[in-house]
């Protein structure tokens, strides 16, 4: 049970950031959609409109109807993982994920939803139990930190002198 409940706030911390990032201003968003076109989707706009609905939507369902939501992040992470790996294969864009950077794709954004897409796979085959407060509580805090390190992958990686290899 701690293990679908990690899962879900886990992956609800992620794509509410994803989310909210995208639309926390008109530029925000308005970049956002410049990054879709840059990839080569279109129409840039509806498609934009749509992830964000998705990341909204996903999270959620996290929240109400814990399979629903896990299904529908495994599926929209499935598509941002096939999306950035088609990117790389063309010679790579930048990235708006959290809204609030551009980031070059690389292939640690492929690694990164691969570890995602786990996450909802683990936490929809989670075994449901009682739940104790405290080991609950220590569940949620240990899904939000990492939570926040899968949101500022980018910045800890140019933190720590990553190369931008694609």
């Amino acid at each position: 049970m701690y293990v679908e409940i990690g899962c879900r706030v886990l992956l609800g911390t992620v794509l509410l950031a994803a989310a909210v990032g995208k639309v926390s201003g008109r530029a925000a968003y308005r970049e956002f959609t410049q990054s879709v076109r840059d990839m080569g989707y279109r129409p840039a706009g509806p498609l934009a409109a749509a992830v964000v609905a998705g990341e909204f939507t996903a999270v959620a369902l996290l929240a109400v109807f814990p399979l629903a939501g896990f299904l529908s992040s495994a599926a929209l992470l499935l598509a941002f993982t096939a999306a950035i790996a088609g990117n790389l294969r063309r010679g790579g864009a930048t990235c708006r994920c959290f809204g609030r950077t551009a980031a070059p794709l690389g292939r640690h954004h492929v690694w990164r939803n691969a570890f995602l897409i786990g996450c909802a796979i683990v936490g929809a085959l989670a075994p449901a139990g009682p739940v104790r407060p405290g080991e609950a509580v220590l569940a949620v805090v240990g899904a939000l930190i990492v939570g926040v390190l899968v949101v500022m992958l980018d910045d800890l990686r140019y933190l720590l002198g990553a190369p931008d290899r694609t």
